[in-house]
Formats: C-alpha cells, sequence, structure tokens
C-alpha cells in the first residue's frame, strides 16, 4: 500500500484552462464581482454587514483549489485571547480554518481537490466565507483592539463627532449608546 501526501502528476495545461473556464462561468451564474489577475486565479468580492467586504482569492493550483481571504491585521493587543477564539471556531465551519501568517496576521483558509470544483461547492465555500468572516469580525476586532476603540470613541465623544461606525464595538468603549 502506497500512502502519499500529493497526486504523483501537475494538472495538465489542457485541464488548467477547463477549470479556469469552469469558474468564470461558476462566478457568473453567481453574480459575483471579480478580477481575473491570471488564468485560474480569481479575487472576488463578497459583500459583508460587519465586515463590509471581504476579498477572497481563488487560485487553482496544482493539486488543489486555494480560497484564502485576509480577515484582519494583527491584533494590537490580547493576541493569545483572540487566536484561541479563532481556534475554536475551527472545528465547526466547513472547508475553511482561520490562519495566521508569520506576522500574526489572520487569514481564513481552504484547500479543495481540484475535482471538487463545481458551482454548488464553489457557492458553498463562498457563502461559508462569507459567513465565517462577517460573523466572526466584530467580536474579533474587539478581542484584539479594544484599547483602540475605546482611544478612537473617546476622541471622537471629545470632538463631538459621531461615532456611528463604531456603534457595534460600544461595548469595549464602555458605552451603552
Amino acid at each position: 500500500m502506497s500512502v502519499s501526501a500529493e497526486p504523483d502528476a501537475v494538472i495538465s495545461a489542457a485541464e488548467r484552462t477547463r477549470l479556469d473556464q469552469l469558474l468564470v462561468d461558476i462566478l457568473a451564474d453567481l453574480e459575483l464581482d471579480y478580477e481575473r489577475p491570471a488564468q485560474g486565479s480569481f479575487l472576488v468580492k463578497l459583500p459583508g454587514e460587519h465586515k463590509l467586504a471581504t476579498m477572497c482569492w481563488l487560485v487553482v493550483q496544482d493539486f488543489s483549489l486555494l480560497v484564502e481571504a485576509f480577515f484582519m491585521r494583527k491584533p494590537d493587543e490580547n493576541a493569545e485571547g483572540l487566536y484561541r477564539w479563532l481556534l475554536q471556531r475551527n472545528s465547526k465551519m466547513y472547508g475553511l480554518a482561520f490562519s495566521v501568517d508569520r506576522l500574526g496576521d489572520v487569514f481564513l483558509v481552504g484547500r479543495q481537490p481540484l475535482s471538487s470544483i463545481n458551482q454548488q461547492e464553489i457557492d458553498r465555500l463562498l457563502g461559508c466565507m462569507l459567513r465565517y468572516s462577517d460573523d466572526a469580525f466584530d467580536t474579533a476586532v474587539g478581542l484584539g483592539f479594544a484599547s483602540s476603540i475605546r482611544r478612537e470613541w473617546d476622541w471622537r465623544r471629545k470632538r463631538g463627532e459621531s461615532t456611528a461606525n463604531l456603534a457595534a464595538f460600544a461595548r469595549f468603549a464602555g458605552s451603552e449608546e
């Protein structure tokens, strides 16, 4: 019995072209805005409510489809608490997981077999990406940037400026508005 971490062959140019066109068709059918900087590379805009937009990469690689989005920069504080909270969420997620790069920035990342590329699966993965990113955003920002939010809130209140776009973080700012 042979156990291999990756398939033996890299996909052919013809298969790469077929997958590229398949993704073009899928994204058009889903009516999503995207850029295509190179064959097999798509930057898809997923509009959210809490996080205004999640920019998600779909990249056909030699052995898998990479699905990746930047979630947030390295937290200013409470990094351990934030990372623990994100890791606990990973066990309940489909096809994606929170990940941290060498700088401490947070991403949502997944890899799918090339054979799984179809409209239903891409729709599911992009839906999961949007939901996980959008649903976790306010809590994650609060965990990693509470002091910054309090300073910004206080600065705006002293100047008589609106705190409307900080309303989701009122509990971190010490206000119940």
